[in-house]
């Protein structure tokens, strides 16, 4: 397993908030060409509801929103058991009452060939992170303001 581990790009996870529990769909196929084409693997994909007394509960995958049209069985069974129980209600104090969530960890394949290279020179990650497209628009924008 430990070479399996080495050979291995980046690993992130994504929770995805969906007011009122609406989920229409629209980026799972986009999803799946990333799969697809070999840019990720998803590791564990898990959808999650908060209700109003604060509890987190799972979803089922295969139709999300209960109108019998959204078919998402290709998804079912995508579990690496890295997400705990504690990783949910960590992703659920995030959410706001009445919502859910897709919790979605995957590795960036795309990746892997380098950060192979790296760990072979010695290298390692000592950190990194993510700038929300909301923060760099707002950024943009203070930049621009101070331009003028």
């Amino acid at each position: 397993m430990s070479d399996e581990i080495e050979d291995m790009g980046p690993v992130d996870y994504l929770v995805v908030e969906f007011p009122g529990n609406r989920m229409t769909g629209e980026g799972f196929p986009l999803l799946l060409d990333l799969v697809d084409r070999g840019v990720i693997r998803i590791l564990d994909l898990l959808f999650v509801r908060k209700d109003d007394d604060g509890s987190v509960v799972g979803l089922e995958l295969a139709d999300l929103d209960g109108d019998g049209r959204l078919d998402l069985s290709v998804f079912e069974g995508v579990s690496s058991g890295l997400l705990g129980q504690d990783d949910i209600e960590e992703a659920g104090m995030a959410l706001e009452p009445g919502n859910a969530a897709g919790i979605l960890v995957y590795e960036n394949l795309w990746a892997a060939p380098f950060a192979r290279a790296l760990r072979r020179g010695g290298a390692q990650l000592v950190a990194g992170g993510r700038i929300p497209v909301q923060a760099l628009l707002a950024s943009l924008d203070a930049a621009e303001a101070t331009e003028d």
